[in-house]
């Protein structure tokens, strides 16, 4: 069932002015890569350096967000791209809030990551790719998932038996398997500097 008679409400307070106040611009951070790779860490690494700078930030993390707003949604192709959609329209308004956004979601599929690039204006969905080779997302196995994965207690886990589409001209490329936790965070808190997005 879809809405009907709706109208969009214009605010007086601008996305512009809220930056302005905020002393930065508002952007998505969106951390996408397999189960193990970092994002979760990485995303509260990265946001704990913004807060010290001075930044308004939240993070949307993709289990916490499974807790409220997508409890009711599964892992199957069709949930996973709900999932992400919704995610999409609550970081556009965090975006709109004058907030820099983070999001750590596996979100396999380019064509949902897509349509979240496409909902904010250019240059303000950042797509972070965290970059770890399988062997050691499974070693990491933070939540036991790989293991109950591969026992064929979970189905359709991505990178098992499910398909991650790795994004093909992300903003930034993190390796995680690669380099320690500092120097991911420096390597983005570098490009978030130099393109403009805080002093």
């Amino acid at each position: 069932m879809k809405s009907t008679n709706i109208t969009w409400h214009e605010a007086q307070v601008t996305k512009e002015e809220r930056q302005k106040l905020n002393t930065h611009k508002s952007a998505v951070l969106w951390f996408t890569g397999l189960s193990g790779a970092g994002k979760s860490t990485l995303s509260v690494a990265v946001e704990k350096e913004l807060h010290n700078r001075g930044i308004h930030t939240y993070i949307l993390d993709g289990d916490n967000v499974r807790h409220g707003l997508n409890k009711n949604l599964g892992f199957s192709p069709e949930d996973r791209t709900e999932n992400i959609r919704r995610i999409g329209e609550v970081s556009n308004l965090f975006v709109d809030a004058g907030v820099m956004t983070l999001t750590a979601f596996i979100s396999p599929y380019r064509e949902d990551r897509d349509m979240v690039r496409e909902l904010v204006n250019e240059q303000e969905f950042i797509e972070i790719y965290v970059s770890c080779n399988l062997e050691e997302c499974e070693k990491r196995d933070p939540k036991g998932l790989y293991q109950k994965a591969r026992n064929g207690e979970i189905k359709g886990f991505t990178g098992i038996d499910a398909p991650y589409e790795a994004p093909a001209n992300p903003e930034i490329i993190v390796e995680t398997d690669k380099q320690p936790l500092e120097k991911s965070v420096e390597q983005i808190i570098h490009y978030l500097e130099v393109n403009g997005y805080f002093n």
